[in-house]
């Protein structure tokens, strides 16, 4: 049975991620040339994934590769799995890596990758020959001087090793360097699971720095999603003392305002694998959590959260945007026009994840390892550096975070495209 599935462009994720970067590129006047060549990925791979059952039967799901722009360096990006994936948004993804890459400093480009297929009810078996299969799909699009694929939504380190193993086994020599966020045993780093979450934390202390906050336990904070981002934030902005007073993932949301202990989350988790069932909370409706009182907002979950339908009820004083486009254009416009919340956008936010895969590349490349006080610390390194250059940017050129983020962004790889040429 073939999973019907549409192959089009036209996703709300992709519109509002070019329509976000056509604003700003035409507020900076940007080269013409240059901007019709970003406005579109440079290479897109539309393939049919086949995999075999537990029963027998085989099933056929539609799997992407999009490499957005690789001016600086070799394409990077995650690979997720889920039933909502499709064409525009992992070109949106693809784009937006583009820009995180380059905002950050890194000698990588953007690209992103997914495959259409809930990963919840598949075994174990079905899940590692969907993996195998996908990649050997992929193989000639992918490598570690070309494009190098990480997990995402959906997938994992164990998917990772098997993506690595794949393409070792059909070059005939190991090739950690194709992947990142691979298990330590096989060239994994140090580091690499908490850095999305922590590098949000990073940019919070920054920007509480910046603002006079002092960071104690009567700053409260919602978290909506507790996977690998969400969960790094809530043990960060905890262990430096911030009262966690709402959290979320896709089985239930559960408010206290007296404050949830990070500890006896986790261990639910660990134990129940989903925050479903514990018991120190009031359960609330999913999108309530992003309207409540707080003075920090993270979503850490999906995109389109913060909606033109709901962005005017917001009570926090900060947002850090943990997931890859949580706020929709139409809400961002009104959200510049809110001088009382402070947004620290999602491509400065969220790097924490690709800095560290980065550092996996370059250990990988060079067989040289270093310790996880090393990662954290060239990490955190980067990420404050980042967030001054932003937040200097904004008051200078008198724009919000995000257009700032986007215009040094936009400006190193237009100036690398320039300098480059175009062939023949």
């Amino acid at each position: 049975m073939v999973d019907q599935h549409s192959v089009e462009w036209d996703s709300p994720l992709f519109r509002s991620t070019q329509s976000q970067f056509e604003t700003v590129a035409k507020r900076m006047k940007m080269d013409e040339n240059v901007f019709n060549r970003l406005r579109w990925p440079e290479r897109v791979l539309v393939v049919s994934v086949p995999f075999r059952m537990d029963d027998g039967s085989v099933r056929v799901v539609p799997g992407y590769r999009v490499q957005h722009n690789d001016a600086l360096g070799p394409c990077k990006g995650g690979i997720r799995y889920h039933r909502s994936v499709n064409l525009g948004e992992v070109a949106a993804l693809a784009m937006l890596m583009t820009w995180k890459t380059s905002l950050v400093g890194l000698p990588l480009g953007g690209a992103k990758g997914g495959v259409a297929v809930d990963p919840n009810p598949l075994s174990r078996q079905e899940l590692q020959r969907l993996t195998r299969r996908y990649t050997a799909e992929i193989i000639n699009f992918i490598g570690p001087d070309h494009d190098i694929p990480a997990p995402d939504m959906g997938t994992s380190a164990q998917v990772m090793a098997w993506m690595m193993d794949t393409y070792s086994s059909v070059k005939g020599y190991s090739i950690p360097g194709v992947v990142t966020g691979k298990p330590i045993a096989i060239g994994g780093s140090l580091g690499r699971l908490e850095a999305p979450g922590r590098g949000v934390v990073y940019c919070i202390m920054e920007a509480a720095e910046k603002l006079k906050w002092k960071l104690n336990e009567k700053i409260t904070v919602a978290i909506q999603g507790f996977g690998q981002v969400g969960n790094a934030a809530a043990r960060k902005i905890s262990k430096i003392g911030c009262k966690i007073i709402a959290v979320g993932d896709h089985t239930t949301t559960l408010y206290n305002e007296k404050g949830f202990s990070y500890e006896s989350l986790q261990q639910h988790v660990m134990t129940h694998q989903f925050l479903k069932g514990y018991p120190e909370g009031e359960e609330i409706p999913w999108g309530d959590l992003i309207t409540l009182k707080c003075d920090i907002l993270i979503p850490a979950a999906t995109g389109g959260v913060i909606t033109e339908e709901n962005v005017k009820k917001l009570r926090c004083r900060m947002i850090a945007e943990g997931a890859n486009g949580p706020t929709t254009t139409e809400a961002d416009l009104i959200l510049q026009e809110q001088e009382d919340i402070f947004v620290i956008p999602d491509i400065l936010a969220n790097a924490g994840g690709v800095i560290v895969s980065y550092f996996e590349w370059v250990q990988d490349l060079q067989n040289f390892f270093w310790s996880e006080k090393d990662v954290n610390q060239r990490l955190f390194e980067i990420m404050q550096k980042a967030f001054h250059e932003v937040y200097e940017r904004s008051l200078e050129e008198k724009v919000r975070m995000r257009e700032a983020a986007m215009r040094i962004a936009i400006r190193k790889i237009s100036t690398a495209m320039l300098t480059r040429g175009l062939f023949p």
